[in-house]
């Protein structure tokens, strides 16, 4: 597999360092801080703890200068000014030899996240959609004339708001990324992203991708570091007019708060502890297996995940019955991620393993362990991998516990989910209901009526039924709560991205206006001022 060539655009650069086959490292133009005394960030592999690449950090010069960079293309116009029509075409090209890469970029995220290949594949293999859905919006979405008294035309257009910053995770990396970036550029602005630390070089390779089909300089930077600094410093600058961010609560909170000083505007798709609804009228298999999918992609690893998973008591043993049979088979066919037939693959990091390991250990008591409950160790059963050296987690179930357990309330972000029992409609959506966090939500029935009903008195940004984890670049993607604010994907993403501006022309004769226009005229004239 290639390694990264060196970026044509303006601001940053990235070319291969000889420490792995992904291994990128950070070079500017400019006048910047020498390359010495650089923070360089290992990428590790996962499923063996290997190092993949190094990547060398952006300094607080760097962004201070990639944003000027940035400010200044987008001034002078070349991509902002271009007609819509073109930037379409642009965007359109860029989809294509995005297609074409999907199988070398799946098998990178793959490698960086520890996730399964047949995940990463699938999820890939849809992100030209993005492109190709802003694309069309350009082509069909259209400014409006605005109804005004008077002899006034007022017509008002959708303009970019400038440099917009955009902070993105480990568990979606080019996803995610790419979520964000397809809106902010077609509607004309520069965008600087800070991927994740841990997983960044599948959106190096996408600004590669970009500079490569002709998207000019300055209109997409990557600056990579950690975001306890480098972070804070590119939302934190005054001339950055967005800030979209994907992260934890927490994280959210804080980078809200900075960007709120600079009176910027503000996307944060943040926690979630998606409850799963399943009644008694459910097809138990299709519930148990979509249960599944919702708690155990990604390895838990995703803001939607289904970790409460609440059935109602006639359907209760049999969907249990099921639903481990799942979690067992899940388990028993895990291996190497790179394994097309492996089902689940590693959490993140081994930091964040201990950390799993640790929220279980404090809530042993909390209820009763049905499943898994530790990392894994020893040759796997599919294919003799080796989980010992890996952040391999369990899938895990955990049945009867309190609300007020932190299994209940907080974020786990790996392969646990908690079960509990409900008896009628209005149980069920309590306990759906009872959580600070409302980003996507379950329901399975195969009554129509109830599937409305109930999805319209969840509180989630995000109510799928009968199905789990379904995206489509139209679909507004957002939370209620502590889930955080705004929504990517569709139209209302576009326009997040752009702010309205009015022309207002007085269409009057010169006599007209004449009169019209004189406020202070000697003799008293009918005006109307407003």
């Amino acid at each position: 597999m290639r390694v990264p060539r060196r970026l044509r655009s303006q601001g940053q650069h990235y070319i291969a360092l000889a420490t792995g086959p992904f291994a990128t490292h950070l070079l500017q133009e400019g006048p910047l801080v020498s390359e010495e005394g650089r923070e360089v960030i290992p990428v590790l592999n996962p499923a063996t703890g290997e190092e993949l690449a190094t990547v060398v950090s952006a300094s607080p010069d760097d962004v201070r200068v990639t944003i000027h960079d940035a400010h200044q293309a987008f001034k002078e116009g070349d991509w902002r000014k271009a007609p819509a029509i073109q930037r379409a075409a642009m965007l359109s090209i860029l989809a294509q030899h995005l297609e074409e890469a999907v199988p070398r970029l799946a098998k990178i995220e793959s490698l960086q996240t520890g996730r399964t290949i047949r995940e990463m594949t699938a999820q890939l293999g849809r992100l030209p959609e993005w492109l190709d859905y802003y694309a069309a919006l350009l082509r069909t979405h259209s400014a409006f004339v605005a109804p005004t008294q008077g002899p006034l035309l007022n017509y008002v257009q959708r303009v970019p708001l400038g440099v917009v910053a955009q902070i993105t995770p480990f568990n979606h990396p080019l996803l995610i990324a790419l979520k964000k970036i397809a809106p902010a550029i077609a509607t004309g602005n520069s965008v600087v992203v800070k991927p994740s630390e841990l997983a960044p070089i599948t959106v190096l390779e996408f600004a590669e991708l970009a500079a490569e089909v002709g998207i000019p300089p300055g209109v997409i930077s990557v600056l990579p570091g950690y975001g306890r600094s480098i972070g804070k410093e590119i939302v934190s600058h005054p001339l950055v007019r967005k800030v979209d961010v994907t992260a934890g609560t927490n994280t959210g909170r804080e980078l809200g708060s900075l960007v709120g000083a600079n009176l910027a505007s503000y996307t944060a798709e943040l926690g979630g502890k998606a409850p799963i609804v399943v009644f008694d009228d459910a097809d138990p298999v299709s519930a148990a297996n979509g249960a599944a999918f919702a708690a155990f992609v990604a390895s838990g690893q995703t803001c939607v995940s289904g970790t409460r998973i609440i059935v109602q008591d006639g359907i209760y043993d049999d969907f249990m019955s099921l639903f481990l049979n799942k979690v067992r088979s899940i388990t028993k066919r895990m291996g190497s991620p790179l394994n097309p037939k492996s089902t689940m693959g590693t959490v993140i990091s081994q930091h964040h393993l201990e950390r799993i390991e640790a929220i279980i250990h404090r809530n042993r008591r909390s209820g009763s362990l049905l499943a898994g409950g530790q990392r894994m160790t020893g040759k796997s059963e599919l294919d003799g991998f080796d989980f010992s050296k890996g952040s391999f987690f369990s899938p895990t179930v955990i049945e009867n516990v309190s609300l007020e357990s932190e299994l209940w309330r907080e974020e786990i972000f790996g392969p646990v989910v908690v079960v509990k029992r409900f008896s009628d409609e209005k149980h069920g959506v309590q306990l759906a209901n009872a959580c600070k966090y409302g980003l996507g939500a379950g329901v399975w029935t195969t009554d129509l009526s109830r599937a409305h009903r109930i999805s319209a008195e969840i509180e989630a940004g995000l109510v799928w039924v009968n199905t789990h984890h379904r995206n489509d670049p139209s679909s507004p993607w957002g939370g209620m709560k502590e889930s955080g604010i705004g929504r990517e994907n569709g139209l209302e993403a576009f326009e997040a991205y752009t702010q309205s501006k009015s022309t207002i022309v007085n269409t009057a004769s010169v006599e007209e206006t004449r009169q019209m226009q004189d406020w202070f005229a000697e003799e008293e004239q009918p005006s109307r001022y407003g």
